[in-house]
């Protein structure tokens, strides 16, 4: 069984992380909410509050790490030195690290897309620092997992769910919930 963890910054996108958190576990993947703020209660850039599973400090391992966007929280969780040496130990280990919207900026600044393809929210390309920027919803390269935005929360879970699962797991996800069906 797969095993996802979210992390959350003060100022994250709502639907972003949410999304991901809602699919992951229609589909049976365990899916944590982990905050970075020391708090278990991290309120998003549009005033929700949420209740996390756990703490950072908590926390254990995962088959994939997840960074939403959203402002600040992208740069909240961009400084939050434990979760970045986590992000760049996962990647170095070959496990799969994703974010959606500004947050992988997070991965180009802690130089992980020197030699790949991504994307990331619409004006923020020159702070992903990979080889090629691409307009694509979700760009999978190796694994390494973004995506553009709030617009594209949805086909960035159905992707996760199918490295996580499969291809048919993630299409039979997309039909329940009459996703481009």
């Amino acid at each position: 069984m797969s095993k996802v963890n979210v992390f959350f910054a003060t100022g994250y996108e709502e639907i972003e992380a949410l999304t991901v958190i809602d699919i992951l576990r229609r589909a049976g993947i365990e899916t944590n909410m982990v905050s970075v703020t020391g708090e278990m209660e991290v309120t998003g850039s549009h005033g929700i509050t949420v209740k996390m599973d756990t703490l950072f400090d908590e926390k254990d391992e995962a088959d994939m790490l997840v960074l939403p966007g959203g402002m600040p929280g992208t740069l909240n969780l961009l400084a939050h030195e434990g979760l970045t040496a986590k992000v760049k130990e996962y990647c170095s280990n070959g496990k799969y690290i994703a974010a959606i919207c500004a947050a992988p900026t997070v991965f180009g600044k802690l130089g992980l897309l020197k030699e790949r393809r991504a994307t990331c929210y619409p004006g923020m390309e020159d702070e992903l620092f990979c080889e090629e920027a691409l307009e694509d919803a979700v760009v999978i390269d190796g694994k390494i997992i973004t995506s553009r935005g709030m617009g594209t929360a949805i086909d960035f879970a159905l992707a996760l769910l199918t490295v996580l699962k499969d291809e048919e797991v993630a299409e039979d996800m997309s039909s329940k919930i009459v996703y481009r069906v």
